[in-house]
Parts: structure tokens; sequence; C-alpha cells
């Protein structure tokens, strides 16, 4: 027999059933809670709400465990990469080598972007910030792809999606070169997904542009860990905007910009930011280690800890080899850099944080590796709009396939009680 919760209100007694997912999450289904009794539920933050029955990202904070449909992202991460990702969170299941090829020449077909574009980037000061470039230029790509805005067929959603993922990478790049007032670079065909993003992000025109294949693997690595995360802000953005029936390209505008946000997409800029902080104030590591555990002094240390994680970041531990890596492989003298590691070091070893569970997480190394490559700071949550673009795609398309209602959240409303107009002279 089914599990069923019983609410009783005002003397009469309501049943609802209880929904197990395949990896044994409960949830109420409440959907008829207000047509049955008149109320509703107030839960801000929707954080004990669950807004839709999902089958692409499973996410447990207590474990420690993150899988995309299924697979573990410690396997994913080892053995696959973003591009056969990207394809298995579109289509549920890991592709078949002509599948994978099918996918593979789509992202290249489509991997350019109309002069008119161009046009618009170049409207942009090289001060704006690139996440408000991004967005801009992901929702403009509306006008130049008019039957992208409303895709019912199979046919139409495989090249709706390709055409996105190919040209993105893109206009993420010339975030990027516009704020360092570089040339607009060209994708080049020869080259994989990641590589050619880097080509397109660091290309020099006077000089052939080498790939290294350990910035490529970790960039990847890192690509792969933020592709989805659950009904987290951004997710959930593009799945409300999408509800409307709004188009791909205005729906994923608007998880950039959700994402853009301090509390959700700038936590690794925020990393980097406090270890210029802590170089700008001497350096001792120990005179910062002591204000964190101050619970009084307004000093935080960032990329320590995760709201959902209450154990170490599963990503983290993936990531932390491929930073490792690349500082080697670079050999950058940075004192920041020297200040990250020594925190890291601390926090593995210090009773405070272990008891606490304050480990470094992704955007810990995500920060450090970002910062070796030269990319600025501001530059970093464009590098995570890059990663989730798979992710927020598969959100719209699940949503979208389901057919779900359009989201519309209730409210208790706590303003003034009926009242009378007054004219001018009676205030």
């Amino acid at each position: 027999m089914s599990e069923t919760v019983k609410i009783i209100y005002q003397g009469k007694e309501y049943e609802y059933p209880v929904i197990e997912g395949t990896m044994g999450d409960k949830g109420i289904d409440i959907s008829s809670l207000r047509l049955d009794s008149g109320l509703i539920t107030l839960d801000p933050g929707y954080k004990n709400t669950g807004s839709t029955l999902s089958k692409i990202t499973y996410l447990d904070g207590e474990q420690g465990k993150l899988m995309y449909r299924g697979y573990p992202i410690e396997q994913l991460a080892e053995k696959s990469s973003f591009v056969e990702v990207q394809y298995l969170l579109l289509y549920g299941e890991l592709p078949t080598e002509v599948e994978l090829e099918k996918f593979k020449a789509s992202l290249k077909d489509y991997s350019f972007v109309n002069d008119r574009v161009r046009k618009i980037l170049n409207g942009f000061p090289s001060t704006a910030h690139p996440m408000g470039v991004l967005a801009s230029l992901t929702g403009s790509l509306t006008a130049f792809n008019p039957k992208v805005v409303d895709v019912a067929h199979a046919a139409d959603m495989f090249h709706a999606v390709t055409r996105l993922l190919a040209k993105f990478p893109i206009l993420s790049a010339w975030t990027y070169r516009l704020s360092k007032e570089l040339p607009i670079s060209e994708s080049d065909p020869s080259l994989g997904y990641v590589e050619n993003f880097c080509q397109l992000m660091f290309s020099n025109q006077k000089k052939d542009f080498k790939v290294n294949p350990v910035i490529v693997d970790a960039i990847d690595k890192l690509l792969i860990l933020h592709a989805d995360h659950e009904q987290n802000c951004s997710a959930s953005t593009v799945r409300l905007v999408g509800s409307s029936h709004a188009g791909l390209f205005t729906s994923i505008s608007a998880g950039i910009s959700a994402l853009w946000g301090a509390r959700h997409g700038g936590a690794n800029q925020a990393v980097i930011e406090m270890l210029e902080t802590i170089k700008t104030g001497g350096g001792r590591l120990q005179k910062w280690v002591d204000k964190a555990k101050d619970k009084d002094d307004e000093f935080r240390l960032m990329g320590f800890g995760h709201r959902v994680y209450k154990n170490m970041d599963p990503r983290a531990k993936i990531i932390k080899k491929a930073a490792d890596d690349v500082l080697e492989q670079l050999g950058i003298d940075d004192e920041v850099l020297d200040i990250a590691l020594g925190l890291e070091e601390v926090a593995l070893k210090d009773e405070y944080f272990i008891e606490r569970k304050l480990y470094p997480n992704v955007d810990f190394y995500s920060g450090i590796i970002y910062r070796a490559l030269g990319i600025p700071k501001e530059m970093f949550t464009v590098m995570f709009a890059l990663g989730r673009l798979p992710g927020w795609i598969a959100q719209w398309k699940e949503m979208r396939q389901t057919d779900q209602p359009i989201g519309r959240p209730r409210q208790i409303y706590t303003g003034a009680t009926t009242r009378d107009y007054l004219p001018m002279s009676e205030r």
C-alpha cells in the first residue's frame, strides 16, 4: 500500500500521496491542497518545495553524491568528455559512436555567429561586465534564428539545441576579448569543442595557437562538473521562463542573468577576491583563519563548505587533481595562488574545519584554475555559464516535452487591509 500524509484543518481531514523517486527521495504531492482546503504552503526560497519530477540529475547533499542520468560524476569526469556529457544530459543515454559523430558534426555546422551580432557586441564598452554582454547576445540570437523560438518536433529540437551549444562558446569568448579590447576570433572547425573554445579565447593572430592538453583537460573537467546541479536558482529560472512558452534562447538568457548573481554563480570570483584581500592584509594565514573562526568577525572564508553538500563536495575531489596539474604544468609564481594552497592545507587539517565539514568546494578549485590560466575574475561566471548550458537546455527541454503548466507561485498577503481612496486634500 502506498504511503500517504494526512492534514487535519478545521476538523476536516485531507489525505495526500507520498511520491518516491527512483533513488529513495520522497515528497508529498500537495498539488490539490488549495482546491481541497483553501490552504497553500509557505516556503520562502522553496527550500522544501519540489517544483517538478525530473529524470536529469540526482543530488544527495548528505552523502556527497552527484549523478547525471544515473552516472556518478566521478565516472563521467574520468572517462567521458564534455561533448558526450552534453548529449547524455539532453537525451538521457550515452551516445553511440554514430550518434556522437552526428552530434559533433551539427555543433561544427553551427559554429558561427551572424555578422549583425558582432555589431551588437561592438556597441558595448570594454568595461561592460561579461555576464551582461553574454545575456544580451544570447537573447539577441532569437532575432537571427526565429524558427528556434518555439520548437515542437524532434528534428527541430535537435537543431535548436546544437545551434545554441555551438554558438555559445563563441559568444562567451567574445565577451572576454571585448574586455581585453582584442579583435574578434573565429572558430576553427579542425578543433574539438573545448580546444576550439580555448583558441577562441586565447588565440593571437600573429602566432599559431598551440593546444596545451593539460589546460584543455582541466577546462573539460570543469565544464563537466558544472553541467547541471538539479533545481538550482538558474535552472529553475530557465524552467519558469520557459513554462510561459518563451523560446529557448530567451529562457537561457534569463538563466544567465540568474547565474550572474553573487549568491549563485559568483562564488569562485569571491574566492579570488578573498585571496587578494588576504594578500593585501599581509598574507599571514593564521591571522585570517582565526578571523574566520571568530563568529563576531565579519570575515568569511569563501570557497569552503557548501549549502547543499553536508560532506565534501564530490566535484571538489575531482577538480583538485586538475588544479594541481595546471599549477605544476604552468609553473606560475603567484602569491595569491600560494595563499590558496596554504588555506587548503589548513582547512584539510584543522579540527575546526573538519568538525564543521568546511572543506574546499568546487568554487575554490575552479577559481584557482581560472586565475592560473590568466582568466580575469569577471569572466569566471561566464565559464560557469558555458559549463551549465547543457543542463539548462536539458531542463528546458524536459519541461517542454512533459508539457508542464506555466509556473505561478502563490503568496500570503501581509499588506494593508481594505481602505478607501482619499482625495489629495485629505491626506
